[in-house]
């Protein structure tokens, strides 16, 4: 999966049946099925069931089982409620009949309200950042084999780091760190097609950030991670074929688990989404 064309062809799901949905996998370097993809073919799901005036405003998630990308996945959507402004829906995900995943999404119609937000980290500029695939050039000599076949996969996003300093060493960061994210190639007018797009992208990046401060970045020959929930919410209209900082934290991590979150602004820095996420991190799988 090269282009963004191909990643909005993905989300695109069959249906096989009034709110019965049927999706393929596509692999980002491992057997399972990424869950940033689970995620929004969820969400792609619970859209076509909605009206289409309304948008989805946050969601809530739970990963359940590994997706297994060999096979289709069978997405069930149950229809919560139809309010006057509010619309709930509930996904599943389901395989070899056992569920994988499961989302509950909130949609609402436009209206006007009150607006305040954080400010935006003033950060280096895109531009002046290599990408994931300078990162693997400019790291050759020090990063695992697998970390660089990872690093220069071909995919539809681009990624560019704000930090510098060395991911691939032992050395232990504070647990912050920064990340511009774009398309790669104009996408569709769509508000809805916009919101998928950042909803897979926002499962990049996130559960890493808990492993700055243990100097374990690129050590995923040893650790055995994996997401358990997700969570998102949408606050104002945005275009993921423009570029997008993505600003990490990890407040904590205990009893195996990581826990993050993150800001997501648009280059003129308005706050257009935030994240949560808390994952499994388990040492020692050799």
């Amino acid at each position: 999966m090269k282009t963004v064309d191909e990643l909005l062809t993905l989300l695109q799901l069959e249906q096989i049946e009034e709110n019965i949905f049927r999706g393929i996998s596509s692999s980002i370097g491992s057997p399972r099925v990424f869950g940033g993809q689970v995620l929004a073919q969820s969400l792609s799901a619970a859209i076509q069931t909605v009206p289409v005036d309304r948008f989805v405003h946050s969601l809530q998630a739970y990963f359940l089982l590994p997706g297994d990308i060999s096979i289709p996945i069978i997405f069930t959507v149950d229809c919560i409620r139809d309010g006057g402004s509010f619309t709930t829906r509930s996904v599943k995900a389901i395989q070899r009949g056992k569920a994988i995943f499961h989302l509950s999404a909130s949609f609402q119609l436009e209206q006007e309200g009150f607006d305040h937000q954080v400010e935006m980290p003033k950060v280096q500029p895109p531009e002046e950042l290599p990408n994931w695939e300078g990162l693997a050039k400019e790291y050759n000599d020090q990063i695992p084999d697998n970390f660089r076949r990872f690093l220069e996969l071909d995919r539809p996003l681009e990624f560019k780091l704000v930090e510098r300093y060395n991911f691939f060493s032992q050395e232990r960061r504070p647990p912050y760190r920064s990340v511009w994210m774009r398309a790669r190639g104009p996408m569709p007018d769509d508000k809805k097609a916009h919101q998928l797009v950042l909803a897979y992208a926002s499962d990049y990046n996130l559960l890493t950030t808990a492993l700055l401060p243990h100097g374990q970045y690129a050590n995923f020959g040893k650790l055995q991670l994996a997401s358990l929930d997700h969570a998102m919410w949408f606050h104002r209209d945005f275009r993921f074929d423009e570029w997008l900082l993505y600003v990490l934290e990890s407040p904590s991590a205990s009893n195996a688990r990581g826990f993050t979150r993150g800001n997501v602004f648009s280059r003129d820095g308005k706050l257009v989404a935030s994240v949560a996420q808390e994952g499994l991190i388990r040492p020692g799988r050799g």
